[in-house]
């Protein structure tokens, strides 16, 4: 039914195939996320229809939903199924994230342009604590990030855990790989020149237990993998926390 002239607009419904994109909406306005994908964890108590996984979200539940607006990233999501929700009649937003600054303008985007709302202040807090970050004191600290193991596979090139960890003074010694994701031999790594092994607890959970033996000429830094690879309110305790994490 048509409102009324005058009266105010029904908030956006909204689905995000994102679990740092679902963090952001649900941070600033719960109310408007009506589906979620299964790995949208934060925050723990949302109330949204889970609609499948970022890699196959399901196109018939989703538009069931009859959202106004989907939220996508052009990473964890698959292109085949953005062209299938579009070709559904679909609004789909899709975001592409790989440095920090990048993070600020989609986020920004995503909530105001997409959603319909005022910036959130948690955003602007997030920009300041990484701009009060001194700029990192001399050369940067070789190092290899895991992302999972067996196959083992680290961060390569071009990707938003790797821009963050240079802010912070680590060089990922994979940076300049052909591939963002690359499967390197565990002999090779451990002959890469690192001086370091950031050790993320997620995709693969990396533990004190699991992970760091697999490196014994090398220290390890078990990091909070969702402060490395999350972009949303997390990003201000990553500044804080992040520093002491990889010293």
């Amino acid at each position: 039914m048509p409102s009324r002239p005058g009266a105010p607009s029904a908030p956006p419904r909204v689905v995000s195939l994102v679990p740092s994109l679902t963090e952001a909406v649900a941070a600033t306005a719960p109310g408007l996320l009506v589906g979620v994908t299964d790995w949208c964890t934060h925050p723990a108590d949302l109330a949204a229809v889970r609609i499948g996984g970022t890699k196959n979200p399901d196109v018939a539940a989703i538009t069931a939903l009859v959202p106004d607006l989907v939220i996508a990233n052009e990473e964890e999501n698959r292109a085949p199924d953005l062209a299938a929700l579009r070709a559904a009649g679909l609004d789909v937003l899709v975001t592409g994230i790989r440095t920090l600054e990048q993070a600020f303008t989609e986020l920004d985007r995503v909530l105001t342009a997409g959603c319909g709302l005022p910036r959130p202040r948690w955003l602007d807090e997030a920009e300041a604590a990484w701009a009060a970050l001194p700029a990192p004191s001399g050369d940067p600290r070789p190092a290899v990030v895991p992302i999972w193991r067996r196959p083992w596979m680290v961060l390569g090139s071009d990707t938003f855990a790797g821009d963050l960890l240079a802010r912070l003074g680590v060089r990922n010694v994979y940076a300049d790989h052909a591939e963002r994701y690359p499967r390197i031999p565990l002999d090779e790594l451990n002959a890469s020149g690192a001086e370091l092994v950031v050790l993320p607890d997620e995709p693969y959970r990396f533990t004190a237990d699991d992970g760091p033996e697999a490196f014994p000429r090398l220290p390890a830094a078990l990091v909070d993998g969702r402060l490395l690879t999350w972009y949303g309110p997390s990003l201000a305790r990553a500044a804080r926390e992040l520093p002491s994490a990889l010293r």
